[in-house]
């Protein structure tokens, strides 16, 4: 019987399910969309699709996990919510996993209300990298349409949102990430920006080649920062299973 179960998407999970893999622990993933789920090794059981907390719940309960780790995106903040809430309910052990930190450049933000306030007090185009789930957020900036450039995912359905939304489809950059410094440099150059906005996504995340990306183009940077939250490094969760599902 799988005794773990990972919630992933991320860098860290595919890390954490790669080592899980390779060591004879049993664990099952779940990511939301098939992206994620191409991150993984092909030997891992992957669950595909989003789950509201009573899903998750009922996954638990029917396969009996007795642990869980949680290794949602920093920002995503709703899914861990709702997997903390799930874990509960089903009497499992809860693990948040961490990504590490990046020290931030440029200004800082700690949510979107205040970076649409600060991009409303400047002038010039601005380059988001914050991605498709910032876009409502983002039609509050003044002359959005005009100003703001967007790097998504390649998908059908994202462009269709962006254009839902008013953006200028010509505007938005359609690539999977993480981005080289290089890569960094021509989305840039391609936008003309003067302001780059970027989630403070750690080293898994490229963060730094962002940076370094505005440093060299002279651009400004702000980062919208995360949300505090307390849990363990990949190393420190390892441990924790290796100790707890190997008895």
């Amino acid at each position: 019987m799988c005794k773990l179960l990972i919630f992933g998407g991320t860098t860290e999970g595919r890390l954490l399910a790669e080592h899980c893999s390779k060591n004879g622990i049993s664990a099952d993933v779940s990511v939301a969309t098939e992206y994620g789920a191409e991150l993984l090794p092909e030997d891992v059981n992957v669950l595909c699709g989003r789950l509201e907390t009573e899903e998750m719940t009922a996954l638990m309960l029917k396969n009996g996990y007795i642990m869980v780790v949680d290794a949602t995106h920093p920002y995503a903040v709703e899914a861990t919510k709702n997997i903390k809430a799930a874990c509960e309910a089903a009497d499992v052990k809860y693990l948040r996993l961490l990504r590490k930190s990046s020290v931030c450049c440029g200004k800082t933000v700690s949510n979107m209300a205040e970076l649409t306030e600060l991009l409303n007090s400047t002038e010039g185009t601005v380059l988001s990298t914050l991605g498709s789930k910032a876009l409502p957020e983002l039609t509050k900036v003044r002359d959005y349409r005009e100003r703001l450039w967007i790097r998504v995912l390649p998908s059908e359905k994202i462009l269709e949102q962006c254009r839902e939304s008013g953006f200028d489809t010509a505007k938005v950059i359609q690539e999977k990430g993480p981005f080289t410094t290089a890569q960094n440099i021509a989305h840039l150059q391609m936008s003309g920006a003067s302001i780059l906005v970027t989630k403070e996504s750690g080293e898994t995340g490229g963060y730094s080649e962002k940076a370094e990306a505005a440093r060299i183009c002279g651009v400004k940077m702000i980062t919208l920062t995360r949300p505090a939250e307390s849990g363990h490094s990949l190393e420190e969760i390892i441990n924790i299973i290796e100790k707890e599902l190997k008895k």
